[in-house]
């Protein structure tokens, strides 16, 4: 069996011989009004009572202080055997349980840098198009805490962080600059594209446009959403993917899709893998490498 337990939300899968039987859906580690593993083993119950189980294998913030058992950070360079040596175990239900550790590094000016799950997916994706294991590759995982990660020859050397959806559910939640949800003109793409052609800019100077458009040009409040949205990500983009070819994706569809629009308007191109195909096919490549370590 696989999970992946992220902060907002957990996902587990019975596995057969690779393929998917079933699934269920949890609450994740920051929603959790009880032990992280109470909620497992009452979740486990219900496949329990069908059969036995073999090992699971977990990836995500279940490896944080908040969730079931603190998996240390495994640090980069790693490839997929060195990370999954790096795993945390434990028993739940009398279940072997294994939490992947997440991945951490210094840059060379001693920023620090870490991540959980994500490392999952980009080790998920080399596996479905074994092409990305060969030579250097660039992926981007857009998110609440969107991550740059640089491969070569099938080993994560680097990643950095650009929080982006936090700042924008920050910005439009919290600020004045989207304005009333009063009627205005323009709608969320339109508005997209202008903030795309600004993400050059420095963006103290270029946020406010989102306020002063529906003041002055009856903007409307999904226009001034769009134009936030296109000037953060593009801001991204123009940070660590300008210019870059055939940078893979990994994530939901409509979240990658303005991404790859970002990474054409700065030069770039890109390629896609949906998110949770490449989680899965990550958690069963860490469930084989479980199982071929077994005395």
């Amino acid at each position: 069996m696989i999970g992946d337990w992220g902060s907002t939300r957990l996902r587990l899968f019975l596995v057969e011989r690779g393929v998917i039987g079933a699934r269920l859906d949890g609450p994740g580690v920051t929603q959790l009004g009880e032990p992280a593993e109470r909620v497992l083993a009452r979740m486990l119950s219900v496949w329990l009572a069908q059969g036995p189980i073999d090992a699971i294998t977990l990836c995500g913030m279940v490896g944080s202080p908040a969730g079931l058992a603190v998996a240390p950070y495994a640090p980069c360079p790693v490839d997929a055997e060195g990370w999954h040596r790096a795993r945390t175990r434990l028993r739940v239900l009398g279940l072997d349980v294994e939490i992947l550790p997440g991945l951490s590094q210094r840059t060379a000016e001693g920023v620090p840098e870490v991540m959980r799950g994500e490392e999952t997916q980009v080790f998920g994706a080399m596996a479905l198009n074994p092409g990305l294991r060969d030579s250097r590759h660039l992926f981007a995982l857009p998110g609440t805490h969107g991550k740059w990660v640089s491969t070569s020859d099938g080993a994560i050397t680097g990643f950095r962080t650009a929080p982006t959806g936090e700042v924008y559910a920050a910005i439009t939640r919290h600020t004045s600059l989207t304005g009333p949800d009063t009627p205005g003109q323009g709608s969320f793409d339109e508005g997209f594209v202008r903030g795309l052609s600004r993400s050059s800019e420095a963006l103290p100077g270029a946020l406010f446009e989102a306020r002063a458009a529906r003041l002055l040009d009856s903007r409307s409040k999904e226009w001034a959403n769009g134009y936030l949205s296109g000037l953060l990500i593009g801001a991204e983009v123009a940070q660590f993917g300008r210019a870059a070819q055939d940078v893979t994706l990994i994530g939901d569809p409509s979240l990658t899709a303005l991404y790859a629009a970002a990474l054409a308007h700065h030069g770039g191109s890109s390629q896609v893998v949906n998110g949770e195909d490449a989680v899965i096919a990550g958690l069963v490549q860490a469930n084989t490498l479980a199982e071929s370590r077994q005395p």
